[in-house]
């Protein structure tokens, strides 16, 4: 556990609900259902699990608080996500009240597994209702579940839902708005009344007999889940699926984003224009268009490409394909020194590093976890894609490969796959010369039915992502535009001087002095500069290199599109350098502080840090001579 964060109390006042189930029965579809867009997001106090509470209003009025537990199979922890749901259940976390109605979410596919965490739940003396999730899947696999004939069997109410469909919450709704439901005693009332289903036999036992009450306790024939699996499986076409997916991921990142990026460009461009024109020329000129137009408009035209990588990883995990995905890079990352059960936060991290970090609560040995929460800042996170696609955009051209593969996409994904290889080479050195990283972590995890993805969930989580990004582009790329901007402004230039008047600038002087560090790697000043922002988030380098490259034009030439610019002044060896150097650099603030959070100390983030800098400048020294040799200085 890490050090303690703020207590964070979304919603004040009307009575808690807790919705708690194992992963992937559907818990948090439903509680998206429940509570559309009004949802939070904090941390629970003095840990780092994901507290997401909502507001839900029923058909009478009543404003109800849900709270969506993190998932378990058990309440018997096994890792920090666990742990906090027992706590919060059991009434012992920190500044969180306990749940005055418990809403256990089963997968109606798999009572046998998901009834056991039913009758624990239960036995803690909470009210408790059941919602029969997946009902359609069930059916559809024949199996006939009475809701009515569980409740009886159970000792409280149990509705059916369908959590992907747009009233498929209906029966909970009502439910949530029957006085019945709540009736009983208080979660506080002290001892826990008497268990309805006990068993001598434990709680196995007492599931098989439900099981049998209900005439669902035979097998059943094989589905189109076990279908599919045969081939995505499959030891020879299963990993060979897996690349084909991952690469046309890459390659739609480029390819689908072209004509909105186009639009914003267009927009940016036009709106500067138009400030250029109503104001005159002056220092809040300057300020608006070479800072903030420039700068923050011209990460903002990433956005696209952003939305793009978000919607394969969200469609990716909610068909239920990435635990498969686990499960066949398993032996592959046994190799390095790493377990299945690392691939999920890792992919989490091509996105965004903190909630790759964030995910490794779920891997129980804690070297595993540490080592993982490691190596995610290697993974090309999407505050990378500004840069690539920068870089990328001038100076490889626009070709068409064989089979209609762009040679953009080939690559960035060829970017994508050297931070994989870097980390999986750091995983193997930890593993080959440490005593830890040479014992065997056997996987156990389980494979989700396949379902189509929720256009309602894929929507939701894009406009969170792009909601993010934008406060990103509103908050702190903004203010480092305009710090930025100040810096390279002022002190004013000497009369008759005859360079650019950035040169005589604060930022000019501290970009002529970080020069002899960076000049073997092919680094110039206005680089040097950009990457000193950067390093609170890396997309900031693009909004600084657009203000520095303004300010640093003469004439016509401030109205020109930052890619031709570098495109003109730089080398391919220098751009080669650059991205080798974003490939390793950790520069972003908010993950380092992610990483101390988890990892409960600052030697992780310290190590990371000075590791990977070192290894950003030796492959950027090493890419700058190798292209120098090849002829492209």
């Amino acid at each position: 556990m890490s050090a303690a964060t703020a207590v964070v109390h979304v919603h004040r006042g009307g009575p808690l609900v807790a919705l708690v189930g194992n992963p992937n029965c559907g818990k948090t579809a439903l509680f998206n259902r429940l509570t559309g867009s009004r949802q939070k997001v904090a941390n629970y106090a003095g840990v780092t699990v994901e507290r997401k509470e909502g507001r839900h209003t029923t058909a009478s009025g009543r404003q109800l608080r849900l709270l969506d537990l993190p998932g378990t199979y058990s309440l018997h922890p096994r890792s920090p996500d666990e742990q906090v749901t027992t706590e919060v259940l059991r009434g012992h976390a920190r500044g969180e009240k306990r749940p005055d109605l418990v809403v256990c979410v089963v997968d109606a596919t798999n009572l046998r597994r998901t009834l056991r965490l039913v009758l624990g739940v239960r036995r803690l003396g909470l009210r408790c209702v059941v919602a029969l999730n997946m009902a359609d899947q069930a059916a559809r696999r024949g199996l006939h579940i009475d809701p009515e004939a569980l409740s009886r069997a159970l000792g409280m109410p149990v509705v059916a839902t369908v959590a992907v469909a747009p009233q498929g919450d209906a029966a909970l709704r009502r439910l949530l708005d029957d006085p019945e439901a709540w009736s009983g005693p208080a979660p506080a009332d002290g001892a826990p009344p008497a268990d309805p289903v006990h068993h001598p036999g434990g709680d196995h036992a007492a599931v098989r007999d439900i099981l049998r009450q209900l005439q669902l306790d035979e097998l059943l024939p094989h589905t189109a889940t076990d279908r599919i699996d045969t081939v995505v499986l499959h030891p020879v076409a299963g990993p060979l699926l897996l690349a084909v997916v991952l690469f046309t991921m890459f390659q739609a990142v480029f390819l689908g984003a072209e004509a909105p990026t186009a639009w914003i460009e267009a927009a940016t461009a036009w709106v500067g224009e138009a400030v250029s024109a109503a104001l005159p020329e002056g220092a809040l000129r300057s300020l608006l268009v070479d800072g903030v137009i420039a700068g923050a408009g011209g990460v903002l035209a990433f956005l696209p490409q952003i939305l793009i990588l978000f919607f394969f990883i969200l469609a990716l995990e909610e068909s239920g394909y990435l635990p498969r995905a686990a499960f066949l890079l398993d032996r592959l990352m046994g190799k390095v020194g790493l377990s299945g059960r690392s691939f999920i936060p890792l992919l989490s991290s091509f996105a965004c590093a903190i909630p790759g970090i964030m995910a490794t609560r779920s891997i129980a040995d804690p070297r595993d976890r540490r080592l993982t929460m490691m190596l995610a800042p290697l993974m090309t996170c999407s505050a990378r894609l500004p840069v690539y696609a920068l870089l990328i955009g001038a100076f490889v051209p626009a070709q068409t490969l064989a089979f209609g593969i762009g040679l953009q996409g080939a690559v960035l994904f060829a970017l994508y796959v050297g931070g994989v290889v870097g980390a999986a080479g750091i995983a193997w050195a930890l593993k080959r010369f440490t005593a830890a990283g040479r014992q065997v972590r056997p996987l156990m995890m389980e494979l989700p039915n396949y379902h189509w993805p929720s256009p309602h969930n894929l929507a939701l989580g894009l406009w969170q992502r792009a909601s993010i990004f934008m406060q990103r582009v509103g908050g702190i790329i903004l203010v480092l535009t305009v710090v930025v901007w100040l810096l390279a402004s002022y002190p004013l230039p000497p009369e008759g001087a005859t360079a650019p008047a950035i040169e005589y600038s604060l930022a000019g002087r501290l970009g002529h002095l970080l020069a002899p560090l960076f000049e073997p790697i092919g680094f110039n000043w206005q680089i040097c500069i950009a990457l000193v922002p950067g390093l609170a988030a890396r997309e900031v380098a693009v909004s600084a290199l657009g203000t520095v490259y303004a300010l640093s034009a003469t004439g016509d030439d401030t109205a020109q599109a930052l890619a031709p610019l570098i495109a003109s002044q730089w080398s391919v060896a220098t751009a080669l350098s650059l991205l080798a150097w974003y490939v390793f650099a950790p520069q972003c603030i908010a993950t380092l502080a992610a990483l101390k959070r988890e990892s409960g100390g600052w030697r992780a983030p310290l190590t990371v840090t000075a590791g990977y800098f070192g290894i950003a400048w030796a492959a950027s020294f090493v890419t700058y001579r190798l292209a120098l040799a090849a002829g492209l200085g």
